[in-house]
């Protein structure tokens, strides 16, 4: 079942009782530009909620596909938690442990309140961790916690030549690129996107492409099967000057060949010409082979996320 956001009086809290202290609030239109300035205090990490909070200033929160909270219920915001497909809190560790801790503690009890409609917990580890602490106890088994997935950016020219061939998808190609994405995503998550028809996934797939935020690298089969995408890698989120990097996919056929690394360099030197300057993303610590082509490229690590995946 997809995400059907909730509506609510934007004055409203959220504790529902759940918790004795401060509590968040939903947030409304007037809302969102103290929202954005909580995810300026550090762009990197708050790139996943700072762009949904940029498409519900320009066409409304419903449209945005969730709800957004603020902390604390009232007065000046000091942390914000998108609650969509997926659960970004953002609570910038400056404000101190106990304002921090208050925080967290507040975002998840407007998750209970509402129930489990995420598939994944996603941001800085501590605080997801805090979240999911909290929240384990009324919240179903995951199917997975990635604990450690280092953050990566890079704000330079690359440290390797890009990949010449590597280039924007082009409207004509959904046809040849879903399928790549989808062999991607199996095997990054474990199960096919489009199992049970797939519609929504696709639509991500084409709008991706139509906004420019879709580079690949296409080849001819050997056995003259026709063309096929061989490497590839989208921008999942933009805002405040940080593009982030996911669904990165080398044909497993032509892994070992360097694709991802001359690839990866492509896809920064055209997003910091055309997106954004800072490029970022965060990979799982125990993938070793994409970590050392990201360190080869030139990023660096800034930072620990960790996921949890329903």
């Amino acid at each position: 079942m997809g995400w059907r956001p909730a509506v609510r009086d934007p004055r409203s809290t959220l504790s529902g009782g759940f918790r004795r202290g401060p509590a968040a609030r939903v947030l409304g239109p007037a809302d969102l530009a103290a929202a954005r300035r909580v995810c300026a205090a550090d762009p990197v990490s708050s790139v996943l909620a700072a762009a949904r909070i940029d498409v519900a200033d320009r066409s409304g929160i419903a449209a945005a596909g969730g709800e957004l909270w603020g902390f604390p219920e009232s007065g000046p915001l000091v942390a914000v938690c998108w609650a969509g497909a997926n659960l970004v809190p953002v609570v910038p560790a400056s404000l101190g442990p106990r304002t921090v801790d208050d925080a967290v503690a507040a975002f998840a009890a407007a998750a209970r309140v509402q129930g489990r409609r995420s598939s994944s917990i996603v941001g800085e580890r501590a605080v997801v961790q805090r979240l999911w602490e909290l929240l384990s106890r009324v919240w179903p088994a995951p199917r997975e916690v990635r604990i450690d997935q280092p953050s990566l950016v890079i704000d330079r020219d690359p440290d390797v030549d890009p990949d010449p061939q590597v280039r924007r998808s082009r409207a004509t190609e959904i046809d040849l690129v879903l399928p790549a994405c989808v062999r991607m995503f199996t095997e990054e998550v474990g199960y096919s996107p489009v199992a049970t028809g797939g519609g929504a996934y696709a639509a991500r797939v084409r709008s991706l492409i139509a906004e420019g935020r879709s580079y690949v690298r296409v080849a001819e089969e050997p056995d003259g099967g026709g063309a096929a995408v061989v490497f590839k890698a989208e921008l999942g989120a933009v805002a405040g000057g940080v593009a982030q990097v996911q669904g990165v996919w080398v044909d497993p056929a032509r892994r070992g060949e360097g694709l991802s690394v001359q690839g990866m360099a492509a896809v920064v030197a055209l997003t910091r010409r055309d997106v954004a300057p800072t490029v970022s993303l965060y990979v799982n610590s125990y993938n070793a082979p994409a970590l050392a082509a990201y360190h080869r490229v030139g990023f660096e690590r800034v930072g620990t996320f960790s996921t949890v995946l329903f």
